[in-house]
């Protein structure tokens, strides 16, 4: 039998497999994106049935297959609960996690990719600053990590130009730290959905069902 690993994630998403298995995919600090599979989560009393859901950050311990892992334990950090009961703040944070997946690969550090996704949940829990805003600094700085956003300085304004590189390059516990006027939000807006219709190659279905409610 493998030997158990234990990695510091997020998972990213859950699908019933079978009568009452999870596949799971999860954001690791040390591998990347992982595929997981959580024997018996549906069970009443399984002891991974909380720690297999959208969300739940912790050390998970599993044990390495050829083309996946299984899921043995969970030391759960948090669940982000608050979420589910925030309108739009849930489709937000749905949103966040499917555009993490999106950039996400295996065998590579996810450390940035974590670090910015639990922040940027943390923002739209505590309101501060506003979730557009926050949305915005999300997708900036994950595009930024992953090579795929530069600002054009002869197409934005100066503004404009401040907060991109405040954002592309703050310590991440600063991110979300401040705030915005409305005409400087709705240029990034323009800015980023540009950019990010130019890059992403694959719809983006949580987005498709924010957007419903904005």
């Amino acid at each position: 039998m493998r030997e158990t690993v234990n990695l510091t994630g997020m998972v990213l998403s859950a699908m019933p497999i079978g009568e009452y298995d999870k596949r799971l995919v999860i954001l690791t600090r040390e591998e990347g994106k992982i595929t997981a599979f959580a024997r018996g989560a549906r069970r009443p009393k399984s002891s991974l049935l909380a720690a297999s859901n959208p969300f739940v950050t912790g050390t998970f311990s599993l044990i390495p297959g050829r083309d996946s892992y299984s899921l043995v334990q969970a030391s759960v950090r948090d669940y982000f609960t608050e979420l589910s009961a925030m309108m739009p703040g849930v489709y937000y944070g749905f949103y966040f996690l499917e555009f993490a997946s999106y950039y996400g690969r295996e065998g590579i550090d996810g450390t940035d990719t974590l670090n910015l996704l639990y922040l940027a949940l943390k923002a739209l829990i505590h309101e501060q600053p506003d979730a557009r805003l926050v949305r915005r600094i999300y997708e900036m700085r994950l595009m930024t990590i992953n090579g795929d956003f530069a600002p054009d300085p002869e197409k934005t304004s100066g503004s404009a130009l401040y907060i991109c590189r405040y954002i592309m390059e703050a310590p991440m516990t600063k991110l979300f730290s401040f705030t915005v006027d409305d005409a400087v939000l709705t240029e990034l807006e323009r800015l980023l959905d540009r950019r990010r219709t130019h890059v992403v190659d694959r719809r983006i279905k949580s987005l498709e069902i924010l957007e419903q409610f904005l």
